[in-house]
């Protein structure tokens, strides 16, 4: 590719453009065309194109004529997960699409709605920001048409060429189709390493007309505009000699009339999608959180993120080696839970291979589901009751332990809730420290106690953590000193109460030294 004596850091703004729409929000002519930036050139071959789609339910794009996005899913790996709610942060672009961009949590990067106050993009930049931080090599690229993500810094920052477009001013149909344009232009016959391009159209149809007809049709345009850009890719003449990743996302989902902002399981619905070198074919991960873009971008580029950056994700293509996710295939759906749809299927009693759940001090009766510690999804146990903070369950993937002496109270039961996840023995020869690492969501009410014991070689447990307040989805480390001649150490897990609150075990890992 050409290169462009230009210096870095020379940021262009499109001018203003709109486009006629129909009534079905589909555009009647082309948009006008501002001139597209100027990149400095490129010095990668390993390059990433990430597509933001706001607004986007992934539940809707089966009906939508929607070839490109469909091809992706066929080709590439497509995750699907839901976001938090309040008091986490609200449903929104603000917070959404931080997260997207920073790789961490709305606790982390502090945007709880579009106001983006409390952004903590200093310690937890977007990956554009990130990327010119530590290869300022770099050619980074921008193109939104919702102001705020250029006003804040939360995409465009770091970026060495940017277009930003007024959306609500002018209207997104016709300022998707100028970015669009201008994104193929930049694509094919420049030399960028990294892109960021926003598309916002389908989340104006959705509040306006809710998710029928013309929201399909929206996801069609948007569909096409993406595969427009990816030929655009496949048309740069060094394309045989690159190594390209796409990924689209989105921020939120929608109730089905439109709009957002809330805690329903619709609005909280997100996706990732990627192609690319080490990219599965046709996967349908269970672990995949919308934290996982922006880690995706770092390891296609090479880049291995140091802990000081906090992230939050972990690549697409990497598999969560947690032991409750080998439980999916015996999943099953609800007994008790009439709230819950059949077809979702999100619940066993059964331990996975080496655990065991003890039960026999568990009171009787009570919702089935959460009779003793269950095995559930985010898609089971969050519809169990909305607003009671399950929805910030957000570090734990795929399937999780959880113990829920509130919803087991939700029919008749005698007795308490008292009940212990017993993990497998683990060797500890010849260590002088064992460290148990694991994700942790609980909630403290009343009388109920969370304890953590260890048992040396099968010897009487003895409690080594206890909890007494609120730890909302945080990683934890408890390291406990190993006896001498201790050859094997088991964690027990106990939970009891009364009609209290809950505590979820995920991520479970053991280390010696």
């Amino acid at each position: 590719m050409p290169t462009h004596g230009i210096p870095r850091r020379t940021v262009l703004a499109a001018a203003g453009a709109t486009a006629a729409v129909t009534a079905t929000g589909v555009l009647a002519a082309p948009a006008a065309q501002a001139a597209a930036p100027t990149l400095p050139d490129g010095t990668s071959a390993d390059k990433v194109l990430v597509v933001g789609m706001d607004g986007l339910r992934h539940d809707r794009i089966a009906a939508a004529d929607a070839p490109h996005l469909k091809r992706m899913m066929a080709e590439g790996t497509f995750g699907v997960s839901l976001l938090y709610a309040n008091p986490m942060a609200a449903t929104s672009s603000g917070p959404g699409w931080s997260t997207v961009s920073t790789g961490v949590w709305p606790d982390k990067h502090g945007v709880r709605d579009n106001s983006f106050t409390g952004r903590n993009y200093t310690q937890y930049p977007g990956f554009l920001a990130r990327l010119h931080q530590i290869r300022p090599q770099l050619s980074l690229y921008a193109a939104v048409d919702w102001k705020p993500l250029d006003t804040y810094g939360t995409v465009t920052a770091g970026a060495d060429a940017k277009i930003v477009l007024d959306g609500d001013r002018d209207g997104y149909a016709g300022h998707d189709e100028t970015i669009t344009a201008d994104s193929v232009t930049v694509l094919r016959d420049q030399n960028p390493d990294v892109a960021f391009v926003y598309l916002g159209n389908t989340d104006v149809v959705a509040h306006s007309s809710g998710t029928g007809q013309r929201y399909l049709d929206a996801i069609a345009v948007q569909d096409a505009q993406l595969g427009r850009m990816i030929a655009a890719i496949k048309a740069r003449p060094t394309y045989a000699a690159e190594r390209w990743t796409v990924i689209v996302c989105t921020d939120h989902g929608h109730v089905d009339v439109g709009g957002h902002g809330g805690s329903s399981i619709e609005e909280r619905r997100t996706f990732v999608l990627a192609t690319g070198p080490g990219i599965a074919a046709g996967a349908r991960p269970i672990d995949t959180r919308l934290v996982d873009v922006a880690a995706t971008v770092f390891h296609q580029l090479g880049i291995t993120p140091e802990p000081s950056w906090g992230l939050d994700g972990k690549p697409i293509q990497q598999r969560s080696a947690d032991p409750f996710d080998a439980l999916q295939s015996s999943l099953a759906g609800r007994v008790d839970e009439t709230g819950i749809p059949a077809g979702v299927l999100g619940f066993t009693h059964t331990p996975p291979s080496g655990w065991s759940v003890i039960n026999n001090a568990m009171g009787t009766g009570g919702m089935t589901e959460w009779r003793g510690w269950s095995f559930a999804t985010d898609e089971f146990w969050s519809r169990t009751q909305r607003d009671q903070s399950r929805e910030l369950n957000v570090r734990a993937r795929g399937v999780f332990a959880v113990a829920d002496s509130d919803e087991w109270a939700d029919k008749a039961f005698s007795g308490t809730y008292d009940s212990t996840l017993v993990s497998p023995a683990y060797a500890v020869s010849g260590a002088s420290r064992v460290t148990l690492d694991f994700t942790t969501f609980y909630r403290q009410e009343g009388s109920q106690t969370a304890q953590i014991l260890a048992s040396f070689n099968g010897g009487t447990p003895a409690v080594v953590k206890s909890y007494t307040a609120d730890v909302v989805s945080q990683p934890q480390s408890v390291t406990v000193n190993v006896p001498a001649g201790a050859s094997s150490v088991s964690f027990r897990f106990r939970y009891t109460g009364s009609n209290n609150w809950y505590w979820v075990i995920d991520g479970v890992a053991v280390r010696t030294s």
